[in-house]
């Protein structure tokens, strides 16, 4: 197949250190180019890939200090995409909604990825607006806001198998949390956990424009009162696997409806074991009591952690291979690709919708991809 993969500007893809969507972007285009499929990557300059690179910018936007606004960028590199097309069979956009006014026309060749929360109350409105343009969530949570959409399958996150090796016998004796440094992701709460353990916590984040007063002002002053916390700022892959791997279990103290969650399955990819709370897609990537536990509440979250630290860590690098791979997540999208080709060639939508969900992809993960 023809496929062009239509990645965020903010970073390149894949980043250079933290950086979700264009990671996911990445895994995403290098499989569908192992698989021996013919695909083109609009993205920013600085990106590296095995696909046919578009550069739209020359860098990633978040690190152009002339760059003040980024939406004439990406409506640049839209117009880019329109002009060629003719030339794909199928155009998967992961710019979350900007394109469905240049694009409505043609909804059948285009698949738009849901990388981020689904719960706003204007978006209800849009996708009545738009309600051809097919979407995919990335969690079953994620989609739950949105009954009304064209949400025509749910697809998890994957990593590339090799990406990150294995650790069976941590030696670090720390905690870790690897996330941004804002409210949502429970940097305090980890911290409290670690302090109440008597465990050092180490914690690698990015720090948004955002919430540098958030850092300053909140987290630092709790990182400087106990020696036993270590801040390392953003950490690349190459370093990650070493960080996460030598934990002795991940932190995941999210407090927001979280769509997916990168680093759950880049923990199990480690063969890190990890303690979370129940909100959002956590139930859905996590199995209690096989590749981590899922608590609701603090003191339950306490009691707990021995339970993590013991778990059998060759079957969760095990579970992350039978369900997170890469390979996975682009089977699965070309599912998708290729039943929307043939609802393209019917003569009325009742076709399409008779066509989904796909059986493969539809389904859920636990049910489809467990060995």
């Amino acid at each position: 197949m023809r496929i062009a993969q239509i990645a965020p500007l903010m970073e390149s893809v894949p980043p250079r250190l933290y950086g979700g969507t264009e990671r996911v972007v990445h895994y995403l285009t290098e499989a569908l180019v192992d698989l021996g499929h013919e695909v083109t990557l609009f993205a920013s300059g600085d990106s590296i890939t095995r696909a046919e690179l578009v550069a739209c910018t020359r860098e990633g936007l978040r690190h152009a200090s002339n760059v003040k606004d980024p939406l004439p960028h990406a409506m640049l590199m839209l117009d880019r995409v329109r002009a060629r097309a003719p030339g794909f069979d199928i155009l998967h956009f992961h710019t979350e909604v900007l394109h469905f006014p240049l694009f409505n026309d043609q909804p059948r060749r285009t698949v738009t990825t849901l990388h981020g929360r689904q719960d706003l109350p204007d978006l209800a409105a849009l996708y009545r607006g738009f309600p051809d343009m097919p979407l995919v969530a990335v969690s079953e949570h994620q989609r739950a806001p949105i009954p009304d959409a064209n949400v025509v399958a749910t697809v998890h996150h994957g990593l590339p198998k090799d990406l990150f090796a294995p650790t069976f016998e941590p030696r670090g004796g720390y905690l870790a949390f690897v996330g941004r440094m804002s409210p949502e992701k429970g940097p305090l709460a980890a911290i409290r956990l670690a302090r109440e353990l008597g465990l050092p916590l180490r914690m690698a984040a990015k720090i948004d424009k955002a919430d540098e007063s958030y850092f300053r002002e909140v987290v630092r002053p709790e990182i400087a009162y106990d020696g036993g916390i270590e801040f390392v700022g953003e950490i690349s892959d190459r370093d990650k696997a070493r960080f996460i791997g030598e934990a002795q279990a991940l932190l995941f103290p999210v407090d927001r409806s979280e769509p997916f969650g990168l680093v759950m399955i880049e923990a199990m990819a480690c063969a890190t074991p990890l303690l979370a709370f129940r909100v959002g897609s956590v139930p859905e990537v996590i199995e209690d009591g096989i590749t981590g536990r899922i608590v609701t509440e603090f003191e339950e979250a306490l009691l707990a952690l021995p339970e993590v630290v013991a778990l059998d860590r060759r079957r969760i690098r095990a579970r992350f291979e039978a369900r997170f791979t890469a390979e996975r997540m682009a089977s699965d999208y070309l599912e998708i690709y290729r039943a929307l080709g043939r609802a393209a060639r019917l003569p009325a939508p009742a076709h399409l919708e008779a066509a989904w969900p796909p059986p493969a992809v539809a389904a859920r993960p636990n049910e489809v991809h467990a060995p």
